[in-house]
C-alpha cells in the first residue's frame, strides 16, 4: 500500500469523517451525550436541527431533542416523567445514520476535497523526505488541522440568528452560566446607576441566558435546576445589575421564551417582588399592576391545565409576598396626610385593587381547589402521599396547585391575625398537624410564619399553653439550625422573628407561668434577653404595664385596617388605628390579670389557706378577694380548638368552707434528658482538659 493509500486509508479511520460505518468511538460519543449531556467540542449531537462537527450544537441539537436530564444532583432528581419536548422538531431524524449526513455535507465540497489532497501530497513528500520543514508524527495530528467542511444549507440557516426564535444554549451548560459577566456589552444603568436612566428594553446577555435556561428548566420539569436559579441566579444578578433598578420588563424577555405566557406571569412576579424590596416608594399603579398579575397567575391556576412542578420554595415565597403586597398597600393607602394630588388620584383610580374580600377569595379558592384538606385527611388513613414526597409530583402531574392551596391556608391565617380575626385564623390552620413535620416545615420562611402568627393567635385568645408550647419548639429549632442559613436573603427576617417570638414567649410565661414547657437552652437564651422585663411583669404596677406594652408593640404583626379611606373628607393617617386597637385590647387584659400574680405567689406558699387570712395578706376585703380568685379561675382556663375547656394554670384550687385548698399540678417533664445533658457536657469537658499541656 502506498503512502498516499495509507493516508486516505487514516483518514477514512477517523471517527469525525467517517461516511459509511458507525464505529464504537461514534456510538459511545453519542450515548455519553445522551445520558449526561455532556456535549463534546467536536460531538455529533443528534435529535435536532442537523449535526455541528467541531462547535456547539444548532438550537434543540442533541439526543432526544431537549430531553431532560436523568442524573440526580445533591440526592434531588428530576421530576417528572419523559414527554415529547416542545422543542423536537415534527419529523425526526434520529434514526438516520450520522456519518451519511456528515458525508452529504463534505462530499459537495470541492474546496475540502483538494485540501485534503494537498495534505495527502504534504504527506507523501514527508514520507520521501521531500518536505523536511513540517514533520508529521502522527495522522490524527494532522487530520485535526484539517479544515472544517462547508456548512449545510441547513447549518447555515440555523446560524443565522432570528429574532422570532428561542436562543436555546447548549444541553451541557450548568445552571450557573446565567451568573456570567457580560462581556463588552455598553455600560447601562443596571449596575446601580440611577433609576431615571433604566431602560426597560435594555436586556443583559447574562439576563437572556438566564431567561432561557429558567425557561427550559420549567418546561423539563426539572426542580432541581429551577431551585438553583430561583435562589442563587436570581439573587446574584439582582445584585450585581439590579441593585437600584427593576429588571428588565416582559415584554423585552419574551423572545427568548417563546412569549409563553405562563412563564411571563411567573416573570413579572418575580419582578414586581424585586420592585418591592429594592425600590421605594412604589405608586398605586405599580401595587395595582402587581395585583393584576396576581389574579391572572391565580386564574391560570385554577382554571387552566399548569403541567409544570416548582420549588416549593418559590411557591411558598408566591403567597407570602402575595399576604405581604397586600398588607403594603392597605399601610400605603392609610397614610393620607403627605400624599400628593396625583397620589390622590390614583387611589380613587386603583380603588379596586388589593380588596380584602378579592385577596381572601384567591386563597380560599386555592384551598378549595385543591382539595388539600381532603388529601390531608386521606394522609392520616394512609391513601395519600402528600407530606412523604414533599408536595412533589413523581408520577409527571404538576405539585403547583397543591402546594398553593397548602401554603395558602397559612396565608389565610395571617391575614386575619392582621386583620384581628384569630378564631377564623386557627380554624383555616386546622387541616394542617403542627404536632408532625409536615410541608410547611420543608421551608424555613413557612415553618416560622406558621408558628410566629399561630403562637400570637393563641396568645390573645388566652390559650397559654399551646402558644409556649410552639414558641418553644420553633426556637429551639432556630437555635440549633440559624448557621445553615446565614447566606439565605431570609436570613435578617429569620433573626427578627426570632427576637419577636423570645418577646411572646416572655409575655406568656409572664402571664401565664410554665417554665416546664421551656427548653433548658431557650429559657437561658430567654432570661439573657427579657430577665429584667419578665421581673418587672411579674409585678402590679405602672412599670409591669409599660413593659407589656413594650414588648407587645415589638412582637405584634402589622395590623392593618382593610377599608378603603374616604377621599372626601379631611385626609388623615388612620394606618395605626388597627394597632392601637390591638394594643388597647390586650393591654385591658393584662390589666385584669395583673394581681393574679400576687395570688399566684402566695398560693404556692400554702396547701390550705383561709380566705380570711389571705384576704389579709393580700390588703383587701374578702368579697373583693372571692371575686380576683373566681378571675383566676376564668383566665386560666380557655376552650381549645375541639371546643373543649382546658386549664392553662401550674396550678389548681378549689374554696371549701372558706377554706382554700391548693392542688399543684405533677410535673412530667423527663429528667433523665437533662442529666444526659450535663453527662455528655462534662465528658466533653473532660476531654478538653486532657488535650492540655501542662508544664
Amino acid at each position: 500500500m502506498t503512502i498516499e493509500q495509507q493516508g486516505e486509508q487514516s483518514i477514512r479511520d477517523d471517527p469525525i469523517h467517517l461516511c459509511n460505518k458507525p464505529t464504537t468511538r461514534v456510538r459511545n460519543l453519542a450515548t455519553t451525550d445522551r445520558g449526561n449531556h455532556m456535549g463534546q467540542s467536536a460531538g455529533v449531537q443528534e435529535g435536532g436541527h442537523g449535526w455541528s462537527v467541531g462547535g456547539a450544537a444548532s438550537d434543540g441539537a442533541e439526543v432526544g431533542g431537549c430531553g431532560r436530564s436523568n442524573k440526580t444532583s445533591t440526592g434531588v432528581a428530576s421530576i417528572g416523567r419523559r414527554r415529547p419536548c416542545p422543542w423536537t422538531p415534527e419529523k425526526s431524524t434520529r434514526n438516520n445514520d450520522p456519518t451519511r449526513r456528515i458525508a452529504a455535507a463534505t462530499s459537495d465540497s470541492h474546496t475540502y476535497r483538494a485540501e485534503r489532497g494537498e495534505l495527502l501530497e504534504n504527506l507523501a513528500a514527508h514520507a520521501s523526505g521531500e518536505n523536511p520543514e513540517h514533520p508529521v508524527t502522527s495522522h490524527n495530528q494532522q487530520i485535526a488541522h484539517l479544515p472544517k467542511p462547508p456548512p449545510t444549507p441547513h447549518a447555515a440557516a440555523a446560524a443565522t440568528p432570528n429574532p422570532n426564535q428561542t436562543l436555546l444554549p447548549p444541553r451541557h451548560t450548568m445552571a450557573s452560566a446565567y451568573d456570567r459577566e457580560d462581556g463588552l456589552a455598553p455600560p447601562q444603568p443596571h449596575g446601580g446607576g440611577p433609576a431615571d436612566a433604566y431602560d426597560p428594553n435594555y436586556v443583559p446577555d447574562s439576563v437572556k441566558t438566564f431567561v432561557v435556561h429558567l425557561y427550559r428548566h420549567i418546561r423539563d420539569k426539572n426542580v432541581f435546576e429551577i431551585n438553583q436559579m430561583y435562589e442563587g441566579g436570581f439573587q446574584r444578578l439582582s445584585d450585581r445589575l439590579f441593585r437600584d433598578s427593576p429588571w428588565p420588563s416582559a415584554e423585552a424577555v419574551a423572545p427568548y421564551c417563546d412569549g409563553d405566557h405562563v412563564f411571563l406571569l411567573l416573570y413579572r412576579e418575580l419582578w414586581y417582588r424585586h420592585a418591592y424590596a429594592r425600590l421605594s416608594p412604589l405608586t398605586a399603579s405599580h401595587r395595582s399592576e402587581s395585583w393584576s398579575n396576581y389574579c391572572d397567575l391565580f386564574s391560570v391556576v385554577l382554571h387552566g391545565v399548569v403541567n409544570m412542578q416548582l420549588p416549593n420554595q418559590w411557591l411558598w415565597d408566591m403567597v407570602d409576598e402575595f399576604v405581604y403586597q397586600f398588607q403594603s398597600f392597605c399601610q400605603y393607602r392609610a397614610k393620607l396626610k403627605n400624599k400628593t394630588e396625583d397620589e390622590l388620584q390614583q387611589l380613587k383610580q386603583f380603588d379596586k385593587a388589593w380588596n380584602v374580600y378579592g385577596v381572601l377569595n384567591y386563597l380560599q379558592a386555592l384551598v378549595e381547589k385543591s382539595d388539600i384538606a381532603q388529601i390531608l385527611e386521606r394522609e392520616k388513613e394512609g391513601l395519600e402521599q402528600f407530606t412523604a414526597t414533599d408536595g412533589y409530583d413523581y408520577e409527571g402531574g404538576s405539585n403547583v396547585l397543591k402546594v398553593l392551596g397548602y401554603y395558602s391556608m397559612i396565608g389565610l391565617l395571617r391575614i386575619h391575625c392582621l386583620l384581628g380575626d384569630y378564631h377564623t385564623g386557627l380554624k383555616c390552620l386546622a387541616p394542617i398537624n403542627l404536632n408532625q413535620q409536615g410541608v410547611y416545615t420543608i421551608v424555613i420562611g413557612s415553618h416560622i410564619s406558621t408558628i410566629y402568627h399561630y403562637g400570637f393567635a393563641n396568645l390573645m385568645m388566652r390559650r397559654y399553653v399551646d402558644a409556649t408550647k410552639e414558641f418553644n419548639k420553633i426556637l429551639l429549632y432556630i437555635l440549633k439550625y440559624k448557621q445553615y442559613h446565614q447566606k439565605s436573603p431570609q436570613y435578617d427576617q429569620i433573626l427578627k422573628k426570632n427576637e419577636q417570638m423570645y418577646a411572646l414567649l416572655a409575655i406568656c410565661l409572664s402571664l401565664c407561668p410554665q417554665n416546664k414547657l421551656i427548653d433548658e437552652n431557650v429559657s437561658t437564651q430567654l432570661k439573657e434577653k427579657y430577665n429584667d422585663k419578665m421581673t418587672k411583669m411579674q409585678r402590679f404596677d405602672d412599670e409591669a404595664y409599660a413593659a407589656y406594652d413594650e414588648l407587645f408593640s415589638y412582637a405584634c404583626p402589622k395590623f392593618i385596617t382593610p377599608s378603603p379611606p374616604v377621599l372626601d373628607q379631611p385626609l388623615t393617617n388612620y394606618n395605626q388605628d388597627a394597632y392601637r386597637l390591638q394594643l388597647k385590647l390586650f393591654l385591658y387584659e393584662v390589666k385584669q390579670q395583673q394581681l393574679l400574680s400576687g395570688i399566684r405567689s402566695y398560693l404556692k406558699l400554702y396547701s390550705a389557706i383561709t380566705i380570711a387570712k389571705l384576704a389579709q395578706y393580700m390588703e383587701m376585703d374578702e368579697a373583693t378577694l372571692r371575686s380576683i380568685l373566681l378571675t383566676y379561675k376564668h383566665k386560666m382556663h380557655a376552650v381549645d380548638s375541639n371546643g373543649k375547656i382546658v386549664s392553662s394554670a401550674d396550678f389548681d384550687f378549689y374554696i371549701n368552707e372558706d377554706v382554700i385548698h391548693v392542688v399543684e399540678s405533677k410535673s412530667n417533664k423527663p429528667q433523665g434528658d437533662y442529666f444526659l445533658r450535663q453527662i455528655l457536657k462534662f465528658e466533653e469537658t473532660i476531654a478538653e482538659l486532657e488535650k492540655v499541656q501542662f508544664d
